[in-house]
């Protein structure tokens, strides 16, 4: 089933459900169309052929916007047709999916984001690789002197297109603090950007005070895991096409440390 095939068979399947379950709701065409592609995108090829679709799913919205996906009863059945059209595609799930809605004040009304993702639990049990992604070669692009503020002392550069956080210590940045668990977060290059997941942590992942499950983000944002801050931040940050000046965020200052790139890859943040 190719993107046009899986695309159409999402959209069928939510009209029928949502006639049935909530009359006169509709979700837009564009959400279907890139629901469609995030599963396609982000489906991964196992050793043996399997082809395993995302189970973790984040809409971001406008604000105002986000107030029409806050029934339950819409999100279930944005689950199920996600996991029927992708079954029927030749897909399968490692684990039950789950849909969640953030919001960005910067996305325009009648538009929306979509991140899809796997769990890293059930990555680590396929040992799955990504499949070709064609025309999204970017995907992967590591962000250029991307970096971390950890609690406010000390900085880690991010030099990795993955970067696991935790007490463990096959972290590539642990933190050895009893309120992070031992595997709590992961940071991750999706299209040039970076992307925090939260890992099923106990304490939980925040971005700029709200718990989240994954966020993409940006110069200045502030993660918490459970407590211990994290500020993200990138000397020469991309341009944001959902704003008028693509200029670097004033954040980027030019009194910013400074990341030497000699610095290792994993480094141990122990808390005084």
């Amino acid at each position: 089933m190719n993107l046009r095939e899986l695309e159409a068979r999402l959209q069928a399947l939510i009209e029928v459900d949502l006639l049935n379950i909530l009359p006169g709701k509709k979700v837009e065409d564009v959400v279907v169309q890139k629901l469609a592609a995030a599963i396609q995108l982000n489906t991964l090829s196992l050793d043996d052929g399997a082809l395993v679709a995302p189970d973790i799913y984040t809409l971001s919205m406008h604000p105002t916007t986000s107030a029409n996906w806050q029934d339950p009863q819409l999100l279930t059945v944005l689950l199920q047709s996600i996991t029927t059209a992708a079954q029927e595609a030749g897909f399968r799930f490692t684990l039950s999916p789950t849909i969640t809605i953030s919001t960005d004040e910067n996305i325009p009304l009648n538009d929306a984001q979509i991140m899809a993702s796997h769990r890293i639990e059930s990555m680590a049990e396929t040992n799955a690789t990504p499949l070709d992604t064609g025309t999204f070669e970017n995907i992967s692009k590591l962000p250029e002197s991307a970096f971390l503020i950890v609690e406010g002392v000390r900085v880690f550069p991010l030099l990795l297109p993955v970067v696991n956080i935790g007490r463990r210590l096959d972290n590539q940045l642990i933190i050895d603090d009893p309120r992070v668990s031992r595997n709590h977060a992961q940071l991750r290059t999706i299209k040039g950007r970076y992307v925090v997941f939260d890992l099923n942590s106990t304490g939980g992942t925040f971005v700029n005070g709200q718990r989240t499950n994954q966020t993409v983000l940006y110069p200045g944002d502030v993660i918490s895991l459970a407590g211990v801050a994290l500020i993200f931040g990138q000397d020469n940050p991309p341009p944001r096409p959902d704003l008028k000046d693509t200029a670097p965020l004033p954040s980027a200052s030019a009194d910013r440390p400074i990341v030497n790139s000699k610095d290792h890859s994993t480094e141990k943040i122990r808390k005084k």
